[in-house]
């Protein structure tokens, strides 16, 4: 087959510094291009920020040479497929302008033949400014669309089909990158072209399920075969010209995909093949609804797979780097399975970021990842005009038929908060009505246009929201619908306030941390080791969040002495608020059916809500989330009036476990241990101990004079859990612990001479421990296992951080 490659090696200029030309990777960036070239300083680094603005302020041009012979300009079409060309560019082949584009979500397809000459071919793409093109834009509408320049640091980004947070957001740099992120897909048409294939499943009354292909295909002649291989059957189709042609399968016994933590996410593999061009594709096999009837608490919202009810675990997403050239398989795979490994099975697809690469969705496919995908609209008003509907229809006519093959989509969202920003502006606030008829103008034909192109799932109008057509409070209101709780980052409440709501799902909610101090070493000079430095200040984007994070101390902790301890205690106190918001809400189970913390991953070195660093590396909270998201869970609530001790089985088998629970003085000394046996149903929520019960407690003295510690075995897996009387630890006459340390190959083992609480283990190596960030009681030595390569490495800087250090 004949073929023309455009990807790898370009040439990146601008034409307002002649001086630049320098090599440009194809899929990458102009920024990450500029660095290679140490053109630039590293963005990441110190206060380098401002110093690469400038690149905002240009426009980048890139170009390369091809070589196209007698087998491509014979051919009948030579096919240019493009996704992810970021954002306003200008295509010229051998000098003749060819196509533009607006809109870095949406597909552009191009028969190029009638440009190509034989022996050697130019192309060249101009990126135009895009804040240049927003102003204009902003000039010609009918009314003003306020954007969120909270985090935007440019404006009337909202009017561009650009990833929202590239011009910063208040935890993103400021990087107003452009280039093509995704491969250049050249396909030479000879005689007949597979464009794409879909199917469809029915799923029958005696659990079988027909599977149902549908083929495109492009050819001039009017008889071809198209073979189909799926579950170890072959169809054989005859083409009569172009059109679309389909077949089915019935798959009697199939073997379903299911979620992280409920069974195997199995998935077939199909493969479609004409002449020498072959098509293939992995799908699952699994029924998916979503449960809002109402109940006597308002109305549920629950995903139900295969006809199980699912507990959704997870966090937000946003995309993995400031610099997209920098995306790879390796760094998606290690993020992605850092989740599954934390016991999450759900991934929100946040709406200020970007569609996914296939890579991200593959990866969510194979690992039993569920994706909440909301479309990329955040926290700004959107224009519904005839030509930016057009434009934005564009690009769903391309991504849900994209991304519906894949088995992890859950749920289509239409927005992240553009509902309640009709409550933010000065302008929407003085004319609701209209505002709001602005946003459903734009929210109905997305609607429209997702429910016309995927009948298979539920399409959900925005985060958060009470349902569809209700425009209330859902940051509020938890008695239905999925909720945003940020009542006390943002607003200063106590810990405790996660206690007083009961979600029916909360999609978003989270508290900073500042970066670890391995982190913090790779992007801040030593000068400038200290949280309000110049460096520090600008790697945290919340105006408020370093006096969010010291006040908060002052509640809860005694205040730590040095830079260490106090990046430190920051993570302990991320890890305390957002254990207590999801141990609350598994303890009222089945009310609360998913949480999803605002959030997994960093796009730069910076401080924030994440529980991995940008890094890779492990927040506390990470290794928390590992705990307090596990399929079996030893909980501590006292909703109920008293303290109580759950046991949550979301498995869906019943489980057996041996439990101890344990009164632990300060001392690290257990006074008193409670023997429990028990065997609880599949998706369940039991109370097993409970205080009013047990009176010889009190005879123990203060409930500060102590603390509950459960441990317990739940077929092979050995959970604990730890209760404190109060989250204000700093009153609790907790002693000084020793920690000694000893370490063997990849093996760490503590042993403390009194109890020690959050005891975290840290090195400057790539990697992570099994486990981290727990409590030890008094010498009763803990082995740790180290996930990484590098052991040597890891023993020389390794270091033993708690609270009473």
């Amino acid at each position: 087959m004949a073929h023309v490659e455009l990807n790898g090696m370009w040439q990146l200029t601008s034409p307002q510094h002649p001086d630049i030309d320098i090599p440009m990777t194809l899929p990458g960036d102009n920024v990450s291009a500029l660095l290679q070239a140490e053109l630039i300083p590293n963005p990441y680094f110190a206060d380098n920020e401002a110093k690469v603005r400038w690149i905002e302020t240009c426009d980048w041009h890139i170009s390369r040479q091809f070589d196209v012979d007698d087998a491509v300009l014979f051919a009948k079409q030579v096919w240019m497929t493009l996704t992810r060309v970021d954002t306003l560019a200008t295509f010229y082949i051998n000098g003749e302008q060819v196509l533009t584009c607006s809109n870095m979500f949406a597909q552009q397809c191009l028969d190029i033949k009638p440009y190509l000459k034989q022996g050697t071919n130019t192309i060249r793409v101009e990126f135009a400014r895009v804040d240049l093109e927003g102003a204009e834009r902003a000039k010609k509408l009918p009314f003003p669309i306020p954007s969120a320049m909270g985090n935007n640091q440019i404006p009337h980004m909202n009017l561009l089909r650009k990833t929202q947070c590239h011009s910063g957001w208040d935890w993103g740099i400021c990087l107003m990158v452009s280039g093509i992120y995704d491969p250049i897909q050249i396909d030479v048409v000879e005689d007949v072209w597979l464009k794409n294939f879909s199917t469809n499943q029915q799923w029958q009354t005696d659990g079988s399920v027909l599977v149902d292909v549908l083929i495109e295909v492009e050819t001039g002649n009017q008889c071809h075969e198209i073979i189909v291989n799926f579950n170890g059957e072959r169809q054989v189709l005859q083409t009569e010209g172009s059109g679309h042609y389909h077949c089915e399968f019935l798959v009697s016994e199939p073997k379903l995909w299911w979620p992280a933590g409920y069974g195997e996410a199995h998935l077939y593999s199909i493969s479609v093949t004409s002449g020498e061009q072959t098509l293939v594709r992995k799908i699952g096999l699994r029924e998916l609804s979503l449960n809002n009837q109402a109940d006597e608490h308002g109305s549920a919202m629950e995903f139900i797979i295969n006809g199980t009810p699912i507990n959704a675990k997870g966090a937000n997403w946003i995309p993995i780097d400031a610099m997209p050239g920098r995306e790879c398989e390796t760094r998606y795979r290690t993020l992605l399975q850092s989740a599954v490994d934390a016991n999450m099975n759900m991934i929100r697809v946040w709406g200020g970021g970007q569609y996914e690469s296939e890579t991200f969705y593959d990866l969510c496919d194979e690992l039993g990842l569920l994706v909440w995908q909301d479309m990329m609209f955040a926290c700004s008003l959107y224009p519904s005009s005839d030509d930016f509907l057009k434009e934005v229809e564009q690009e769903l006519r391309f991504q849900i038929p994209r991304l519906k093959e894949h088995p992890s989509i859950a749920l289509w969202c239409g927005d992240n908060e553009v509902i309640g920003a009709i409550g933010w502006y000065d302008e929407s606030k003085h004319n609701k009505v209209k505002y709001t008829v602005n946003y459903d103008r734009l929210n109905r034909m997305i609607e429209q246009v997702i429910r016309q192109l995927d009948e298979s799932r539920r399409f959900w109008p925005s985060s958060p929201c009470n349902g569809e057509l209700d425009f209330g409070d859902a940051w509020h209101d938890d008695s239905k619908g999925d909720m945003h709780f940020w009542d006390v980052w943002h607003s200063g409440k106590s810990f405790n306030a996660y206690l007083n709501i009961n979600p029916r799902f909360c999609s978003e909610f989270g508290f900073q941390s500042w970066p670890s101090f391995a982190e913090a070493k790779q992007f801040v000079p030593e000068q400038d080791w200290n949280v309000t430095s110049p460096t520090f200040e600008q790697h945290q984007k919340n105006p408020r969040g370093n006096s969010i994070i010291t006040e908060m101390f002052t509640r809860y902790f005694r205040f730590p002495s040095g830079f260490e301890q106090m990046l430190y205690l920051s993570q302990v106190q991320q890890a305390m608020a957002i254990k207590t918001a999801c141990d609350h809400w598994r303890a009222i189970t089945p009310i609360c059916r998913g949480m999803l913390y605002w959030q997994l991953n960093d796009n730069w070195p910076v401080s924030s809500w994440s529980s991995i660093e940008y890094s890779g590396r492990w927040k506390q909270l990470h290794y928390h989330a590992k705990r307090f998201f596990a399929p079996q869970y030893f909980v501590f609530s006292e909703h109920t009036g008293n303290l109580s001790l759950h046991l949550l089985n979301d498995a869906k088998i019943p489980v057996s476990a041996d439990i101890q629970l344990h009164w632990v003085n300060w001392q690290g000394e257990i006074e008193k241990t409670w023997q429990i046996e028990k065997t609880v149903t599949n998706d369940s929520n039991t109370v097993i101990w409970s205080l009013d019960e047990q009176v010889d407690l009190v005879g123990l003295g203060d409930l500060k004079s102590g603390f509950l510690y459960v441990e317990a075995q739940v077929g092979d897996e050995r959970i604990n859990n730890t209760w404190f009387s109060t989250h204000e630890l700093k009153t609790l006459p907790m002693v000084k612990a020793n920690i000694e340390v000893t370490i063997e190959a990849n093996q760490v083992t503590l042993r403390a001479n009194k109890a020690a609480f959050f005891v975290h283990l840290e090195c400057d190596t790539a990697g992570r421990f099994e486990d981290s960030s727990i409590t030890l009681l008094a010498n009763q030595p803990v082995t740790l296992t180290f996930l990484g390569d590098d052991w040597a490495a890891m023993a020389e800087s390794l270091r033993v951080y708690h609270l009473m250090q």
